[in-house]
């Protein structure tokens, strides 16, 4: 298997990602323990420029010369309003958390709106890096909770019941398995208050080979880990305690692909009845 992995990586990286497809989808996927420790290593220690740019800050070359960083979070927040009157929504007020926040694109534009933010990480130098960027657009309270990604319902056991708008962007694809995932959202099932919304966004599957998870080789290839059709997600959401409500898709943006939004309602809340 080495050699032909090496045999790739000569002939390019196109080549080597259909290799290493292949072989998932053989059953040859490294493990989750693997991955999640290479994740683990990726993100706990800012290393560079790529770094910034997979973590989304500001100062990132991959957002210089325009206004891409601050419009991302702009987006963000016009699609969470627009999709939160599916249900009647007041949109992002009270406690509002992100999940996976970076480097604050999208906490700058969340924040002012809420009583407080809560922003999630598992790196202590990005969380700091978002604090300064709300601090400078808000009086909002910024509460950081630094995560160990072996067990992220630890961190946020104190939260449980007192979120009222979870969001979580650019993170499932970053994820080492789609059973990772589901414990993603039993949290944001946990968190949300009765009344709550989640808008929560992944990279979609299509059923082409190209949009398989991958599931190999993290540091290379991270932001293809995990994919997930569509009607398969809303089903897990279902699964996790919690009600699909809309989905909004992003077949391409400035960043990436295959984007899709999902809203989401804590199960026997008063809004999911708006599901039946």
């Amino acid at each position: 298997m080495g050699t032909v992995i090496d045999r790739a990586r000569r002939v390019g990286g196109a080549a080597l990602d259909v290799v290493e497809r292949t072989l998932t989808a053989a059953g040859l996927g490294e493990s989750p323990e693997k991955l999640g420790a290479d994740a683990r290593r990726y993100w706990e220690q800012p290393d560079g420029d790529r770094w910034r740019a997979d973590s989304h800050w500001r100062d990132a070359s991959v957002f210089a010369g325009t206004d891409l960083w601050s419009e991302t979070g702009r987006r963000h927040l016009d699609l969470l309003r627009r999709m939160a009157r599916v249900v009647e929504h007041p949109g992002p007020r009270g406690t509002v958390l992100e999940w996976g926040c970076g480097g604050g694109a999208n906490a700058v534009h969340l924040a002012p709106e809420a009583t407080a933010f809560v922003g999630v990480d598992l790196s202590a130098a990005t969380l700091e890096e978002c604090g300064r960027q709300v601090a400078a657009v808000t009086a909002t309270p910024f509460r950081p909770v630094l995560i160990d990604p072996a067990e992220p319902e630890a961190a946020v056991a104190a939260l449980r019941g007192t979120v009222d708008v979870f969001t979580c962007f650019y993170v499932f694809e970053l994820i080492v398995s789609q059973e990772y995932g589901a414990r993603l959202l039993r949290i944001a099932a946990d968190l949300l208050t009765d009344d709550g919304l989640a808008l929560v966004q992944i990279k979609y599957d299509t059923g082409s080979f190209g949009t398989r998870p991958r599931r190999r080789n993290y540091r290379s290839r991270l932001a293809s880990m995990t994919t997930y059709r569509i009607d398969e997600f809303w089903e897990l959401a279902h699964d996790c305690g919690l009600v699909p409500h809309a989905v909004h898709l992003v077949p391409r943006n400035e960043l990436d692909e295959r984007y899709a939004y999902f809203l989401l309602t804590r199960a026997g809340g008063p809004r999911a009845e708006a599901a039946r």
